[in-house]
C-alpha cells in the first residue's frame, strides 16, 4: 500500500512511471484535515477537487487505486484507521509513504510506522530544489540564516542564471527595481481563471458540520485542479504577466485582484508543478523575448521560488516544532472580528480581506504589509494570526505559511528569517497602493478622528518594545526619531494609539 497526501500530485514521481499490479495507492478526504483550521471554503474544496483528479488519472492509467470520499460509510476519517482496517482486509505486507511537507503529519506517520507489523517505508516527494536539512547543513555555525546567501548557493547548485559561478547578467538580484507603484488608471490583462464544477463536493460539504470561511461559485471553480489546468496558467503567466511581474510585484490596488502574480502557489504546492519546470518555463520565455522581458521581471520571479520557497522549507525543517510556539514580543491579544469579514473603514485592511475571503488568495504584500503589518502593531498573539493565515489562503500549507507568518510578518521568531519587524506607518502602504486616498480615515494625520490608525500604531509599537528593538542596526534611526519627538507629541500618539487598541473592533 502506498500512501498519497493532498498535497502530493505529483505525477512525475517515480512511483507512477510503471503499473505494478502488486500496488495499491490510497487516497483519503478526511476530517482530521479539514478540521485542524478553519479552512476557506475554496481551499477544502480546490484539495479535494485535485485528488479526485488525480486518482481518476492513475486508475486511468490502469493503476490501483483505493480513495475515501468524505462521506464514504466505511471511512474512519484518520490517515492511522483507515490504513489499519485496509492492511488487515488487502492483506498488504508493505505500507510506503512519501515524506510529508508538515511536522504534524510527518509525526504522526512515523509514530504510525512504529506500530505496523509490516515493513514500512518513506520516499522522496521529488519536488523541492533542495533536501529537507540541506539548509541546516548550509548555516552550519552560522548566527544569521540570510535567504540571499542560500538563494545564491542554489543557483549555482543548479546552475540557473549562471555564468560559471557567476550571475549570468553580472548583478545577482534585482529588487532594488522591483519597488514600484501602479500608475493611476493603470489597465490589466484579465487573469485566466477556470471553470470547474466542484458543485458535488461542495453538497457533500454543506451536509457536514465542518467550518469553513470565504465565499465560493462551486459551479466556476477558478482555480487549477489537475496538471494541464496548472501549465495552461503558467503559460498564461509567462506570456502575459511575466513581461511586467518584478516592476509592481509589491503594488496594491482595489481595482484588480491578480494583477502580474502567477497565483501559481497552489498548483506548487500541492505537486501539480514542480519548482524546476516553473523556473525553466519563465527562463526559456525570458531567452525567446529579451526585448519585452527584462531581467528584473524574471529574477524576480526565480528568488520567490528558488529563493525563497526553498529558503522557507529549510527553516521549517531545521527550527520545527519550536518555530510554532515562539513569541519574541509576547503578544497576547486576539484578532480583530472584522478580519473575519472585512467590515473596517480602512481602506486597505478591508479590501485585502476581502478579497482573501473573496479569492482565497491575496499576494505577498497584501499579507506581509497590511494584513501582517496591522496585527503585529496591534499586539495580536501569533497564534492567533497563524490560525488565519493557514485557513483563508488556498495555498497555506504549514511548512510555508508559518514561516512566513510567524517568521517574516509578526517577528515572533525574534529574527531567524527577518533582520528587523516588518512594520510602517500609512507611508509605505500610500507609496505602494491606491487605498489612501477613498479611506475613510486620513493617511497624512497622525491623531484625531480619521487619524490613519496605522500612525499611531507603529509609533506605540516602538515605544512598547524599546527594550529589546533599540539596538537593532535596521531600526536604530527610527527611534532616534522618536526621541527627538516632543513629549507632547509623543503623548498624543500613544493616546491616539491605546485608544484605537480598546476600540479595535470598530475602527
Amino acid at each position: 500500500m502506498r500512501l498519497i497526501l493532498g498535497d502530493q500530485l505529483n505525477s512525475q514521481h517515480f512511483w507512477y512511471q510503471k503499473v505494478d499490479e502488486g500496488v495499491t495507492y490510497v487516497m483519503m478526504e478526511i476530517r482530521a484535515e479539514t478540521d485542524y483550521t478553519t479552512h476557506h471554503i475554496q481551499k477544502i474544496l480546490g484539495f479535494f477537487a485535485a485528488m479526485r483528479q488525480f486518482s481518476n488519472e492513475l486508475k486511468g492509467k490502469k493503476h490501483n487505486v483505493i480513495y475515501f470520499k468524505l462521506n464514504d460509510k466505511n471511512n474512519l476519517q484518520s490517515f492511522e484507521e483507515n490504513i489499519s482496517v485496509l492492511i488487515v482486509k488487502e492483506k498488504f505486507t508493505h505500507f510506503e509513504y512519501q515524506l510529508p511537507d508538515e511536522y504534524r503529519v510527518n509525526k504522526q506517520l512515523i509514530d504510525f510506522c512504529k506500530t505496523l507489523k509490516i515493513e514500512s517505508n518513506a520516499f522522496d516527494s521529488e519536488h523541492f530544489f533542495s533536501k529537507r536539512n540541506e539548509l541546516g547543513e548550509f548555516f552550519t555555525g552560522k548566527k544569521t540564516f540570510l535567504m540571499e546567501s542560500f538563494y545564491r548557493a542554489m543557483r549555482k547548485k543548479h546552475n540557473i542564471l549562471m555564468n560559471g559561478d557567476q550571475p549570468l547578467t553580472g548583478q545577482w538580484n534585482y529588487d532594488k527595481d522591483n519597488r514600484k507603484k501602479l500608475p493611476a488608471n493603470h489597465t490589466f490583462t484579465s487573469p485566466l481563471v477556470f471553470d470547474n464544477d466542484v458543485t458535488g463536493i461542495n453538497d457533500m460539504l454543506n451536509q457536514t458540520d465542518i467550518k469553513t470561511i470565504g465565499t465560493v461559485d462551486a459551479k466556476r471553480f477558478i482555480w487549477p485542479i489537475n496538471r494541464k489546468q496548472s501549465l495552461e496558467l503558467l503559460n498564461f503567466f509567462v506570456e502575459e504577466c511575466l513581461p511586467l511581474f518584478g516592476t509592481y510585484e509589491d503594488a496594491m490596488t482595489p481595482n484588480d485582484w491578480s494583477l502580474y502574480h502567477s497565483r501559481l502557489s497552489f498548483s506548487l504546492n500541492i505537486k501539480l508543478l514542480s519548482p524546476k519546470e516553473v523556473i525553466e518555463r519563465a527562463v526559456s520565455e525570458w531567452q525567446r523575448r529579451p526585448e519585452s522581458i527584462a531581467i528584473n521581471q524574471l529574477e524576480g520571479f526565480v528568488r520567490q521560488i528558488l529563493g525563497w520557497r526553498e529558503y522557507m522549507r529549510g527553516i521549517y525543517w531545521l527550527k520545527m516544532p519550536e518555530f510554532a510556539k515562539m513569541n519574541f514580543f509576547n503578544h497576547t491579544q486576539k484578532l480583530p472580528k472584522w478580519y473575519w469579514t472585512g467590515d473596517t473603514k480602512m481602506k486597505c485592511l478591508s479590501n485585502s480581506i476581502k478579497q482573501s475571503l473573496n479569492y482565497a488568495y491575496a499576494h505577498h504584500i497584501q499579507r506581509l504589509m497590511v494584513t501582517g503589518n496591522f496585527a503585529l502593531l496591534a499586539g495580536v498573539h501569533p497564534d492567533e494570526v497563524d490560525a488565519w493565515y493557514l485557513g483563508i489562503y488556498i495555498d497555506a500549507i504549514e511548512w510555508v505559511e508559518i514561516t512566513n507568518t510567524r517568521g517574516m510578518s509578526q517577528f515572533a521568531d525574534g529574527g531567524i528569517i527577518g533582520t528587523k519587524p516588518y512594520v510602517s506607518s500609512a507611508t509605505y502602504i500610500d507609496k505602494m497602493s491606491h487605498y489612501c486616498n477613498t479611506c475613510y480615515y486620513k493617511k497624512d494625520i497622525k491623531t484625531g478622528d480619521k487619524a490613519c490608525p496605522f500612525n499611531s500604531l507603529y509609533w506605540n509599537f516602538y515605544d512598547k518594545h524599546e527594550k529589546i528593538l533599540s539596538k537593532n542596526p535596521r531600526i536604530g534611526m527610527m527611534y532616534k526619531v522618536w526621541q527627538r519627538m516632543a513629549p507632547k507629541a509623543k503623548a498624543d500618539l500613544l493616546e491616539q494609539a491605546d485608544f484605537y487598541l480598546n476600540n479595535i473592533n470598530t475602527l
